[in-house]
């Protein structure tokens, strides 16, 4: 309920009234969420020199997936949200408390504990926003995959070695919220940042659209099989399942990402038809 009231105070986008010719609108939008009005003016020029830029752009076509380069930008995009999923974060955000309990804890001592989960990742949240600006898309992102890859494997082999120690508990605990610290600050937001950014203006809606639609697919096969997963093998060998996954994701980015930082449209367009030995049509 205080989602939709807050809806009903929220102002129109700023871009959607300038794509329908409300400038003056638009223009008093930006005056509320800008330092000052220079600011305003300069952000309403940029959108409206962007969406005129739009207005010339052919619409996206299926044709257009004949041409190797744009086949890539969408294996990247469905990658990146893939990989977001399967280092396993909804396991922890999802199953939290089970995966405490198994591990030695009370059920209400597991609850508590998992307080912490969802703090962490808050804090991790406004970790990421500070950084993304002050380091590459890449190498945060990776640094991000060995940290959680390297809290899973340290989950996997504690169960394993110490299954009958008190500290056990304790150890899963430390781990899991070392892992969300690792999601939140540099994975998730960067995962999202890295899709907005590979596409052109053109296959924008598209590329984003197929590469969330395969995120939540992600997250559906994480979300069901952890479970299953958990009860026939336990706990140990269920997370050394995503430590695999994780050593793939962070493949992936090594080999096939590029980075985008300080890079426009254009620069990884060019980098993309480079590679691919195309024309562009856009």
């Amino acid at each position: 309920m205080a989602l939709f009231i807050g809806m009903l105070k929220t102002d129109e986008s700023p871009r959607w009234l300038v794509a329908r010719g409300r400038i003056s609108e638009a223009m008093n939008v930006l005056q509320k969420t800008r330092s000052t009005k220079e600011q305003a003016i300069a952000e309403l020029n940029e959108i409206q020199g962007l969406l005129s830029e739009e207005s010339h752009c052919k619409k996206f076509v299926l044709s257009d997936l004949k041409q190797p380069w744009i086949r890539r930008l969408l294996m990247l995009g469905i990658g990146l949200s893939i990989t977001q999923q399967i280092t396993g974060v909804n396991s922890i955000m999802f199953y939290g408390s089970q995966i405490l309990v198994q591990s030695g804890f009370s059920t209400q001592a597991a609850l508590i504990g998992n307080i912490g989960n969802g703090l962490i990742s808050v804090l991790g949240a406004g970790l990421g926003l500070y950084m993304v600006g002050k380091i590459g898309r890449r190498s945060m992102l990776t640094a991000g995959l060995v940290g959680t890859t390297s809290c899973m494997l340290g989950i996997a082999i504690i169960s394993n070695v110490m299954s009958t120690s008190a500290l056990l508990p304790y150890l899963v605990l430390s781990l899991t919220v070392t892992f969300l610290a690792f999601q939140q600050s540099c994975v998730s937001p960067i995962t999202w940042l890295m899709c907005s950014e590979i596409f052109p203006l053109r296959m924008r809606g598209t590329g984003m659209g197929l590469s969330v639609c395969f995120q939540w697919i992600g997250n559906f096969a994480v979300g069901f099989s952890f479970p299953i997963l958990l009860s026939k093998f336990g706990l140990s060998s269920t997370f050394f399942v995503f430590v695999g996954l994780g050593i793939c994701a962070i493949l992936f980015i090594r080999l096939f990402m590029p980075e985008t930082k300080d890079k426009t449209l254009e620069q990884l367009e060019e980098m993309f038809q480079e590679k691919a030995g195309e024309t562009s049509v856009f």
